[in-house]
């Protein structure tokens, strides 16, 4: 049955591997080919909120990792988190950021959906992500994100991926296009909020791996699409700065 679950997930993803083999082959691109000290190294998670994603044992191994995301994988820790992380690398160490959204996949290979432990139903996968889908799809009238300070992070999950509202819903799998979109808006806010904070961190590298996870049945392990690998040499990367809508040339031409 695993090679089935194997078959239905690569049809989807073809360069998919397990949790375990993802997490031992980067693990031993930091060690051996980086020389990175792993009892030094300052672990970070830019993932779902889910309990579904404990994909990797990255966490096994790099110890006292540190959240920076939200629902649906966006890092809402943001500005003062980033900021904390990096102050909190060990001397001498680097930081490694683990990143990307998460889909389900059924037995008989449906994306949007899995089987949770101790379940028999079928459940959404990523859950905010399908629930946004859901409204994205209303034919009643245009569903506009509107802030809720009792759901905040829903909403500004949706709003992240509304500019994209056409390419989701016209695409061949809604579900899969939507993961793909947060994948790409994970990545960005990943990477400016390194850049914005990079005077903030006590090393000179951080390691970024994105990736898509893909949540299969218990029974079964799940897979890791991975999509980047990236060491940022902070003394070389080009710092970020916020900038005032004052200060755009598009504000100065109103």
């Amino acid at each position: 049955m695993q090679n089935t679950i194997e078959q239905l997930v690569k049809k989807h993803y073809p360069n998919a591997k397990s949790g375990e083999e993802v997490t031992k082959a980067y693990l031993g691109f930091l060690k051996e080919e980086y020389k990175s000290d792993l009892t030094k190294m300052m672990f970070a998670t830019s993932l779902c909120a889910d309990d579904i994603n404990v994909s990797t044992d990255f966490r096994r191994v790099l110890s006292r990792p540190f959240t920076l995301g939200g629902m649906g994988g966006l890092p809402f820790a943001g500005l003062t988190g980033i900021t904390a992380f990096a102050h909190h690398v060990p001397d001498g160490g680097d930081a490694f950021i683990f990143y990307g959204p998460h889909i389900g996949i059924t037995d008989d290979g449906v994306l949007g959906k899995m089987r949770r432990p101790g379940q028999k139903h079928l459940t959404n996968s990523c859950g905010a992500l399908m629930l946004a889908l859901e409204r994205m799809r209303d034919k009643e009238g245009v569903y506009i994100p509107v802030n809720n300070e009792i759901d905040y992070q829903q909403t500004l999950l949706e709003r992240s991926v509304m500019p994209f509202k056409h390419q989701i819903l016209q695409a061949e799998i809604p579900e899969k296009e939507i993961t793909e979109v947060t994948f790409g808006n994970i990545y960005s806010q990943v990477h400016d909020l390194v850049r914005i904070s990079k005077n903030e961190f006590n090393c000179n590298r951080v390691f970024l791996l994105g990736c898509v996870i893909i949540n299969t049945s218990p029974e079964f392990f799940d897979y890791v699409d991975v999509r980047t690998f990236e060491t940022l040499d902070l003394k070389s990367l080009k710092e970020k700065e916020l900038v005032s809508i004052l200060q755009t040339e598009a504000f100065k031409n109103l």
